[in-house]
């Protein structure tokens, strides 16, 4: 029976980057993957990552094969595709990614600072032991063999199967599952172009909740004429197939007119914000496992390297001197709610109101900008919204009614300063955690009850 301080369970970029953090500082971690050392960070994914990430995490910008792409903002199409808006700055920028070559890259870092890999080996349980997880029961996919591995720390970054988290007993007080609307079916395809793409360096998001309930139509370019394009779905009992919807709406564009396919697959995203507390007795969560990922659209490869470096900060700090309480692990909380969970709390609260409007919501309020380019670059970095009301109202009657809009705008933007300033006051002990989360769940449930009182959400969940 093998022993270390810590278990990672997951080799994608939030427990690489924990693992890496860890393993620098001197302590024995083991970082576990189910797929094939050579097979890590081949993944489906959107493949963007925001300059900004690197910045705060002080790695080195993707360059050589790994670097596909320069993006400078955001370009999104309103239904009916007659108006567009373009956003940009810094929080917007960054880069299209060759994703297996990084997920390599951060593997190489773990393993140079000292980490332990054990790949093809499948996590299937926590040990738990007086209410605290200890270690992990695995089984070795080469052989069969049945494996105990025990460990001070055990942190759960095993993507959204979230293979310890789902299996922690209620004593432990982490979220065990993720409710279905708060989730996303996706179909993505890597696709060669026959011709050009207009604006390369900027990213396409179509909205179109009759195409897509729920999410969004996305064309990331990358280079030589390669783009990512997906679909994604709510997660709802009678979602539409996303891959279906991606060959019929989108793919028989004239863009992809000739166009080959290089690579397709699929997968399930959280979209909202984090599960309201990290950590447990002996166990940390991370990544999409914790939902750290940007609730608009899903993204996660920038917040859930945020979550690995402060969970391998926080514990690497105190590892020696304690035993691993909640109390102990708490600071992992508190650092990640009022930096990027602050954030995903306001991108979630615009993400339900998008989810709670029409088509014809979004092509009027785009078209008579009661919605601004501005509004809308506030809103993608989760910041508050101040809207004009005499402004915005003007705009209304300029499209002759639609009050009811206005009105939701409104509450969107004040709920979103009440979820924000919610996370910044976020509890500093254990003690005073479940009054915190009786608010903030408070808030969440009565924005969707609002906000999808008549939408294509709440009727599919009928």
């Amino acid at each position: 029976m093998e022993r270390y301080d810590v278990i990672v369970v997951g080799a994608g970029t939030a427990g690489c980057v924990a693992a890496m953090t860890l393993a620098s500082k001197g302590f024995d971690v083991c970082l576990i993957d189910r797929k094939d050392r050579r097979a890590i960070g081949d993944k489906v994914c959107g493949d963007a990552v925001g300059k900004h990430h690197f910045d705060a995490l002080g790695l080195p910008y993707p360059s050589g094969e790994e670097k596909e792409g320069d993006i400078v903002g955001v370009k999104i199409y309103s239904p009916d595709r007659e108006s567009v808006f373009r956003i940009s700055g810094y929080g917007l920028t960054g880069f299209m990614i060759n994703r297996h070559l990084f997920g390599q890259r951060l593997l190489k870092y773990a393993l140079d600072a000292g980490a332990v890999l054990m790949d093809k080996v499948h996590v299937s349980a926590p040990i738990l032991k007086d209410g605290s997880v200890r270690g992990v029961i695995a089984s070795e996919i080469r052989r069969g063999e049945k494996l105990e591995i025990l460990s001070d720390v055990t942190i759960d970054a095993s993507g959204v199967a979230a293979v310890i988290r789902r299996r922690l007993p209620p004593e432990i007080g982490i979220e065990k599952e993720i409710s279905w609307e708060d989730k996303v079916v996706c179909y993505r395809e890597i696709r060669q172009l026959s011709g050009e793409i207009e604006d390369p360096e900027f990213c396409e998001i179509y909205l179109n909740l009759t195409v897509a309930p729920g999410g969004y139509i996305w064309v990331f370019p990358k280079r030589n004429g390669v783009v990512n394009v997906g679909l994604g779905v709510a997660s709802t009992p009678n979602h539409p197939n996303p891959k279906d919807q991606l060959y019929r709406y989108v793919l028989s564009e004239p863009l992809f007119e000739g166009s080959s396919l290089l690579h397709g697959g699929g997968g399930i995203v959280p979209t909202r914000r984090p599960i309201d507390s990290l950590v447990g007795g002996g166990v940390v969560v991370i990544g999409d496992a914790a939902c750290q990922v940007n609730p608009i659209h899903g993204g996660g490869i920038g917040p859930s390297m945020m979550g690995g470096k402060i969970s391998g900060e926080v514990l690497s700090e105190a590892l020696d001197s304690w035993e691993p309480t909640p109390k102990s692990l708490w600071p992992i909380n508190v650092r990640f709610m009022k930096g990027y969970g602050k954030k995903q709390a306001g991108l979630d609260v615009f993400r339900i109101f998008l989810q709670g409007i029409t088509d014809e919501d979004l092509n009027y309020g785009m078209k008579y900008a009661v919605i601004t380019e501005d509004d809308l670059l506030k809103a993608s970095m989760g910041e508050p919204i101040r809207l004009n009301i005499e402004e915005a109202t003007r705009r209304i009657f300029l499209g002759l009614g639609r009050l009811r809009l206005l009105r939701s705008l409104y509450k969107m933007a004040r709920t979103l300063r009440e979820a924000r300033r919610l996370y910044e006051r976020y509890p500093s002990s254990p003690d005073e955690f479940p009054r915190w989360r009786m608010e903030i769940r408070r808030i969440f449930d009565e924005a969707k009850a609002s906000f999808w009182h008549e939408s294509t959400i709440t009727r599919r969940r009928a």
